[in-house]
């Protein structure tokens, strides 16, 4: 069986916890509904953040759009809040998101 079937490790799970990514989309929540409209990825063409695993081609172009996107904790919350465990949201690889959904599942109280 592959790694990517597996959950994630404990130690990555509280590298996840300690992660100012994380940290930020915890503070930001998913309160702005309007964040999809001033993300960088705007003009982009889609793709670009959902890769192909097989393929040849890496997240590195959609990590550096999102690295300067002032909506990018909002854009984790939401992946987080909606269990995306697919493409690039918020800066975040799938396999970071893993550990992240983790630690958001224990962080936000269940309403």
């Amino acid at each position: 069986m592959s790694r990517s079937h597996k959950g994630p490790k404990p130690e990555e799970i509280e590298t996840a916890r300690r992660d100012p990514r994380l940290r930020r989309a915890l503070h930001v929540g998913h309160t702005d509904p309007e964040w999809r409209m001033r993300g960088r990825c705007l003009s982009v063409d889609p793709e670009t953040f959902f890769p192909e695993p097989q393929s040849n081609q890496t997240p590195h172009a959609a990590l550096a759009l999102c690295s300067g996107c002032a909506v990018r904790s909002a854009c984790l919350a939401s992946a987080l809040e909606a269990g995306d465990r697919n493409g690039v949201w918020g800066g975040t690889t799938p396999r970071e998101r893993q550990a992240m959904f983790v630690a958001w599942r224990d962080a936000v109280p269940v309403a």
